[in-house]
């Protein structure tokens, strides 16, 4: 094989008390990355879509040619790849933009070279989002291996996949305003009380247990974040109004998807999906902003090649 076609998927990270810990890929957008051999010893973007000329073509300075380039030493390639990105997600959104390029490249890179282990490619991943966001795999996990990913150790790294609840829908509303994940990080606190760090302990527990149990309700309950939410709330205009628009709506849970600004709901049908993301869309433009709105189910595959 000398070309290939990879998709990667969306992914919402934290869900709640989870930060850099869990991450859900979802259906619906992703990007998108076509990936040739080439005699040259590197790795070369030839073209990125849909980013308004807003990434660099520098391999080096893009989470896809990063991955690339990472994904070449693992396999122990010698030869070189070039790669087109077609971004399918806004950017800075909090969907794990930067780790559907690096996840689809990765694979993309892998399938070209008949090597079939998705697992063994995380390093690629995170030495990829390291370099524009930050170490970790909440994002990249899921979206190159699919459904839930528990990360429990980066020292070494230690991922688990989570059972997926069959009813689960999640509402996704994303407000045009950006923000930077460098800007979400920075407001972080550094000292944390400790009933804080309780609070977030058992909400993490009581998530991964309703995740094995098949409860969604449960799950949604536990969507509660004591420690970034807060910190990050006053990023987003609306935050507020926009999570009890949700949670009136007939939400079990709602918080920030990753970074932000896109706001997750958690249901249990695509009707109530519907009547939540309509709230919650109502909302934002209450405080003044457009959204765009998507009632997804978990994506349970991860990075695939496109026929």
């Amino acid at each position: 094989m000398e070309w290939v076609r990879v998709f990667a998927p969306a992914t919402v990270a934290n869900l709640g008390p989870g930060f850099d810990v869990l991450g859900l890929a979802v259906g619906g957008r992703g990007d998108v990355v076509e990936a040739r051999l080439i005699d040259r010893p590197d790795v070369v973007i030839e073209e990125i879509t849909g980013d308004n000329g807003r990434l660099s073509l520098d391999a080096a300075k893009n989470t896809a040619g990063v991955a690339a380039t990472e994904t070449l030493k693992i396999i122990g390639a010698t030869g070189g790849v070039a790669l087109k990105l077609h971004k399918n997600m806004p950017l800075g959104s909090g969907l794990g933009s930067s780790a559907a390029s690096a996840a689809a490249a990765a694979w993309g890179v892998a399938v070209l070279h008949g090597f079939d282990d998705k697992p063994a490619l995380m390093p690629a991943g995170l030495a990829a989002e390291a370099a524009v966001s930050g170490y970790h795999a909440d994002n990249v996990a899921p979206s190159l291996l699919g459904g839930m990913v528990l990360i429990s150790g980066y020292h070494p790294l230690r991922m688990q996949s989570l059972p997926v609840p069959k009813n689960l829908v999640v509402a996704l509303v994303t407000p045009k305003h950006e923000v930077p994940t460098a800007q979400a990080r920075a407001v972080i606190p550094k000292k944390i009380a400790l009933e804080k760090i309780v609070a977030n302990s058992g909400n993490l527990a009581a998530t991964v247990a309703a995740w094995f149990t098949d409860d969604v309700a449960a799950f949604g309950r536990a969507v509660v974040d004591a420690i970034i939410e807060p910190a990050r709330a006053g990023l987003i205009p609306g935050f507020a109004a926009v999570k009890s628009a949700a949670l009136d709506a007939g939400a079990f849970g709602c918080s920030i998807s990753g970074a932000g600004p896109t706001v997750f709901a958690v249901c249990d049908s695509d009707s109530a999906g519907e009547r939540v993301a309509q709230a919650m869309q109502s909302a934002f433009l209450q405080a003044g902003l457009a959204s765009s709105a998507q009632v997804v189910r978990p994506d349970l595959t991860g990075a695939r090649v496109l026929i």
